[in-house]
């Protein structure tokens, strides 16, 4: 595997694409490369997990540097233990991926991403081969994990003001994932009426059929229990997506405009400005311009939602995936943490999450498509030009309002294509007609 930084670190298939040795010379390189000595390492349950925190821990002591293990923890835990402690910080997850995947990403000791510049030293030192020998490493969870687990959870009971939640009843669905343990230990504290699904982490099981990307069970326990809503988290936990109590989806579209307008009744959206990416559905924006806020766009991928934020001292910015990042609480998309907030609006419009979602917009029909890429297709930087005159193409199609998007995606070998307009029929259409254009072009 030739190292390349996507969207959100390095991600591949574990063992064969994402091997321990790639990940130890990774850490050695980034150790070097941010001049960090100290390091918290946590996994979100895998079963490659443990073996790639070994590596991780013996490239880091290449170069100098200490680590401790934390075992299971989610993205967002570890991005505030290393801002709170001052300590570089390091994931081993591939996020939604199945579990077949894994990854690695960083945080500086301000609970920062690195920045763009950085991961290109990164790739750089590892592209230019490492003739260090990696010591094998055994290491085992440190005895004071809990110190450091304490301080994020803290932080999450000190962002919600709403720390009574017996009038609703929830169902979380944790993914298998790095959730399992800590949000329904949150919810109990918090004396919602709970049902839990999907958290017996096995190794195999994250994200099988379940979680932010499979959301067809938590919605089927939802109706089935009259609940009040449904949370499901990624298999990180930095994402979180919701079913209303009538059984509808709650993307990151609508949780975003339910923050931005609560928000800005409590006057804390800085600038009355929301952050949102090229994803953002054309009704939030609809929504935003009738409420008087202002939506400032990027490219996807929750580092470039965060970059605009800090370079603007701005509060609140999100992607329709479920990542929300709420920069006065937070250093990344914390799922938890969203929920929470979530919970908090839900109570202070005394609403059903229905109700409160349809008024905060209405969504245009959306479709989103994929497109694998082969081998030598995926390593040609030239995709999006070859296919061009077929998105164009497509955007003349519409007779009614409607758009497209296609880009690379950042963590797997495909083209995500996305088409959306006031019509349902005409979003349809185009978008079937410009996925096989683009699949005979690229055979």
């Amino acid at each position: 595997m030739v190292l390349k930084f996507g969207t959100d670190g390095v991600r591949g298939l574990a063992h064969t694409e994402l091997t321990a040795e790639l990940v130890s010379h990774l850490a050695f390189a980034t150790a070097k490369t941010i001049d960090v000595n100290e390091f918290i390492i946590g996994t979100d349950g895998r079963e490659s997990g443990e073996i790639f925190a070994n590596a991780l821990a013996g490239g880091f002591k290449s170069a100098g540097a200490t680590s401790k293990y934390l075992g299971i923890v989610p993205t967002p835990g570890i991005a505030h233990i290393a801002s709170h402690f001052g300590v570089g910080g390091a994931v081993i997850s591939a996020s939604h991926n199945k579990a077949e995947y894994n990854g690695v990403k960083f945080f500086l000791p301000n609970g920062q991403k690195l920045s763009d510049e950085t991961q290109k030293s990164i790739e750089t030192i590892l592209n230019n081969r490492i003739s260090t020998q990696m010591p094998l490493v055994d290491i085992e969870i440190t005895p004071d994990a809990h110190v450091y687990l304490t301080s994020w959870i803290n932080s999450l009971k000190g962002a919600s003001v709403q720390n009574n939640l017996d009038d609703l009843s929830i169902v979380i669905d944790c993914a298998n994932g790095a959730a399992s343990n800590i949000a329904p230990q949150l919810f109990k504290e918090f004396g919602a009426k709970l049902s839990v699904m999907h958290s017996e982490p096995n190794g195999n099981n994250i994200n099988r059929n379940c979680g932010s990307t499979h959301m067809g069970s938590l919605q089927l326990a939802v109706n089935e229990l009259s609940a009040d809503l449904g949370l499901a988290f990624d298999g990180d936990a930095d994402r979180v997506l919701a079913i209303d109590n009538q059984g509808n989806t709650i993307d990151g579209d609508y949780l975003l405009a339910i923050f931005a307008k609560d928000f800005k009744i409590r006057s804390t959206l800085k600038d009355n400005t929301v952050v949102a990416t090229v994803m953002a559905n054309m009704g939030f924006h609809e929504a935003m311009e009738a409420s008087d806020i202002a939506i400032h766009t990027t490219d996807v991928g929750d580092r470039h939602i965060l970059k605009t934020l800090r370079e603007n001292n701005w509060t609140l910015g999100g992607e329709q995936s479920g990542h929300i990042i709420f920069a006065d609480k937070a250093e990344t998309g914390d799922g938890i943490l969203t929920a929470l907030q979530l919970v908090n609006c839900l109570k202070r419009s005394e609403m059903g999450l229905h109700e409160l979602a349809q008024s905060s917009m209405q969504k245009f029909p959306q479709l989103l498509r994929s497109v694998e890429l082969k081998d030598q297709l995926n390593k040609q930087n030239n995709i999006i030009e070859r296919i061009e005159p077929y998105i164009l193409q497509a955007e003349s199609m519409f007779i009614n309002q409607g758009r497209v998007l296609v880009r690379r995606s950042g963590t797997e070998p495909i083209l995500r294509v996305m088409v959306e307009g006031k019509e349902e029929s005409e979003v349809h259409h185009v978008a079937n007609t410009l996925t096989k254009s683009i699949e005979e072009a690229l055979t």
